[in-house]
């Protein structure tokens, strides 16, 4: 392995092209924690742990298009911080979104005559099970029991980047299966206290 030289930047910027996964581990483990840290100036833990994955990702699989005059550093701090602004406009697109769908359906929701309920439930549980075991598992881990990517791959000893193909797979499957119910199942989700989101 080439000597870990990161304040050399066209030569960290050649390695990682060059790279077959060794050089890349050592940029990971370098930006990791500084990114996470900054991250958390926007996000809570969990999300802002997901957006350091998500952009780490995205540079081993984009590393053969970086450029030698790229400041990585830059790039790094720079995608983290839109990756989080990002996520706080979804969310408050989405709150609003949940207050008007509440709105819109509140007497149906507190009626007991709520037939669709089950129904709704049932469309979600079969397009679940219908996802590739591996995808399923990812997503019932996250969105249901709470983990963590870091938490999942070290159960499933697979990498977090793994973890984060598969989840992303799995949410936009359900996403392309469910488009036609997805305001309304989103509430009932939210209401029975569901973790589950598709986010």
């Amino acid at each position: 392995m080439q000597e870990l030289d990161l304040e050399n930047n066209e030569k960290t910027i050649r390695l990682l092209k060059e790279d077959d996964g060794v050089y890349f581990e050592g940029v990971y483990k370098h930006y990791f924690a500084p990114l996470y840290s900054f991250a958390t100036q926007y996000l809570m833990r969990e999300q802002a742990e997901e957006v350091v994955q998500e952009t780490m990702l995205w540079l081993w699989e984009n590393r053969s298009t970086l450029i030698c005059e790229m400041s990585l550093k830059s790039l790094l701090f720079t995608m983290v911080k839109n990756k989080c602004l990002n996520k706080i406009n979804r969310e408050q697109i989405k709150n609003r979104i949940h207050k008007a769908i509440k709105q819109k359906y509140e007497e149906q929701f507190e009626s007991p005559d709520f037939y669709l309920q089950d129904e709704l439930f049932q469309l979600f549980r079969d397009a679940l099970d219908r996802l590739p075991d591996p995808f399923r598992q990812v997503f019932e881990m996250s969105r249901m029991d709470g983990l963590t990517h870091k938490e999942i791959a070290e159960q499933l000893d697979v990498s977090p980047q793994t973890v984060n193909y598969r989840l992303g797979k799995a949410l936009e499957t359900l996403r392309n299966e469910l488009k036609d119910y997805l305001p309304v199942l989103l509430a009932l989700l939210i209401w029975n206290s569901s973790s589950c989101t598709f986010s």
